[in-house]
């Protein structure tokens, strides 16, 4: 789903530098823990399980302990910097933490990578839907698997 000149680079240097303004703005601690574990999940575009988070933390900090990863995951959840792909007890980065938003996100089957979808008529449409149902939302997240652009191409391209 990343698209073939992206500066991936500068992708996670500006979710960084974002996280770190808006911690700052809320009087919250982005602690260098904190940003290296923003960091290790910012690195792809695929989503990262925790104990993969973990190991990169200690092949690159030294010592860290599954509980610390943790926390420092819920902090980042709870800033709404980082999104959890339920079906894959996984973590992708959240490209506009600054706005309160459900998640709703494509799954690529075939490579591996998310990516965010934005739809606020997606929203309005699950709010209204279960606000008829009389349905009091507790978590809201909307997962599609398939196949992202770049793999859906390669695969014409072998079909044909």
């Amino acid at each position: 789903m990343a698209a073939t000149r992206h500066d991936h680079r500068r992708c996670v240097s500006n979710a960084l530098g974002a996280a770190a303004l808006l911690c700052r703005r809320r009087g919250a601690r982005l602690t260098s823990l904190r940003a290296g574990v923003l960091e290790i999940v910012w690195r792809g575009h695929a989503p990262i399980g925790a104990y993969a988070i973990l190991e990169r933390l200690r092949r690159e900090h030294g010592q860290a302990a599954p509980p610390t990863v943790y926390r420092a995951l819920d902090f980042l959840l709870a800033q709404g910097l980082i999104h959890r792909i339920e079906s894959m007890n996984a973590f992708i980065g959240c490209p506009r933490p600054a706005e309160a938003h459900g998640g709703q996100f494509l799954l690529c089957t075939l490579c591996g990578t998310a990516a965010e979808l934005a739809d606020k008529r997606v929203e309005a449409a699950l709010t209204t839907a279960t606000a008829r149902a009389g349905f009091r939302v507790e978590a809201r997240v909307v997962e599609l698997r398939g196949l992202c652009r770049v793999c859906t191409a390669a695969e014409a391209r072998h079909a044909g």
